[in-house]
């Protein structure tokens, strides 16, 4: 199928190279050939039949709403915008597209956060507990997508969606790909539980096929929900 991606960072081109090697058309863009939306015109996309995002927080919105509006399937990894979920799903919805979107599409970090769901059951036995990532130097957001998603999974697995501890310190430095750790501790034992990141092939290879499932379909869907389907 005809896919493009916009980004031409180090994980967009990732996915440019994975989504060649599974036989689809691959169309990239960057800044530059997108300033002010040109490249997301209905015409320009008329041929698309998924658009992948990996650009930056202070963009993907106005890329979401151009694609949506011009009724373009689409997978976001992009992260930094959550805040407006709740706007993008109902401007999804209104208009009949199929949008998935993930912090972070690697099936490890998914399987990693299906076991930190299962250890939120400490935080009901007098154990306390911290988050910590780590990200190279260049990362424009912190704390990260996903590290904001694990926090949110551990609280409402342990019963209590609205509590304020399991705090996450960030880090950023040098070349790090990404590194998630969860520690829960009590005055007895420790519970340490960390997803490192060798390189960004993972999140590459989960957008591609995320792509592939949405093409065709209508609905909003998280990434975490979907990804035993592929």
């Amino acid at each position: 199928m005809n896919i493009l991606i916009l980004g031409r960072g180090k994980t967009g081109s990732l996915v440019a190279e994975v989504a060649r090697q599974r036989r689809h058309s691959v169309q990239e863009v960057g800044a530059t050939e997108n300033a002010g939306g040109a490249a997301l015109t209905a015409d320009k996309l008329s041929e698309i039949a998924v658009v992948i995002d990996f650009t930056g927080p202070s963009s993907v919105v106005s890329h979401i709403e151009a694609c949506v509006n011009a009724g373009k399937n689409m997978v976001v990894g992009t992260t930094g915008w959550h805040e407006e979920l709740d706007s993008i799903r109902k401007l999804v919805e209104s208009h009949g597209t199929g949008f998935i979107y993930s912090a972070n599409f690697s099936i490890g970090v998914n399987i990693f956060l299906d076991a930190a769901r299962a250890s939120a059951a400490a935080l009901q036995h007098e154990y306390t507990g911290q988050i910590f990532e780590r990200h190279h130097a260049h990362k424009k957001d912190a704390p990260s997508g996903t590290a904001i998603i694990l926090q949110r999974v551990i609280r409402e697995a342990s019963g209590d969606g609205k509590r304020e501890d399991l705090e996450i310190i960030s880090f950023r430095e040098g070349d790090v790909v990404g590194m998630h750790e969860v520690v829960l501790e009590s005055a007895a034992d420790r519970i340490y539980l960390c997803h490192d990141a060798k390189s960004r092939q993972g999140y590459a290879d989960g957008a591609v096929r995320a792509a592939e499932w949405i093409a065709g379909k209508k609905g909003f869907y998280d990434f975490q929900d979907v990804w035993r389907e592929l």
